[in-house]
């Protein structure tokens, strides 16, 4: 936000939806991106908003995209390909500490990966500051 200057200085009165900065949490709101048409269409906010930056996380490959810091976005390189106990032990990892880059997600629960031939699929719940919610994401490879 760029303050108004008046008579007496900085106008620092707050916008609607925005949180004091005194607080240290940021607004929610987004931009909805429609997937499925390639589209932005209208604002989300809370556990929508939050929903749709976790799927843009795990969509993400960390490193290879160079408007991101290179804390955001998922290293599944690291696990695709490699043995199944491998995979097992080290995906856990890979996604909490790609979905806690996001301060509004506060943990990963009931994690349960599942190997069909080399098809790998990962359910798990989010816990966010806005509520719970499902994921799952499927990947093929030689797992």
């Amino acid at each position: 936000m760029i303050p108004a200057i008046g008579r007496d200085g900085p106008i620092t009165s707050l916008l609607q939806g925005e949180i004091s900065a005194g607080t240290g949490e940021e607004p929610s709101l987004t931009y909805r991106l429609d997937l499925d048409r390639k589209r932005i269409s209208g604002s989300i906010d809370g556990l929508e908003a939050v929903q749709q930056a976790a799927v843009k996380i795990l969509q993400t490959d960390r490193y290879e995209q160079l408007i991101y810091s290179f804390n955001y976005g998922t290293e599944w390189r690291l696990v695709l390909g490699q043995d199944r106990l491998l995979v097992r032990s080290e995906i856990r990892r890979v996604l909490t500490e790609a979905l806690l880059q996001d301060d509004r997600i506060t943990g990963i629960e009931d994690m349960e990966v599942l190997f069909s031939g080399d098809n790998l699929t990962v359910e798990f719940t989010v816990v966010s500051q806005y509520g719970d919610f499902q994921m799952r994401k499927e990947m093929n490879g030689n797992v």
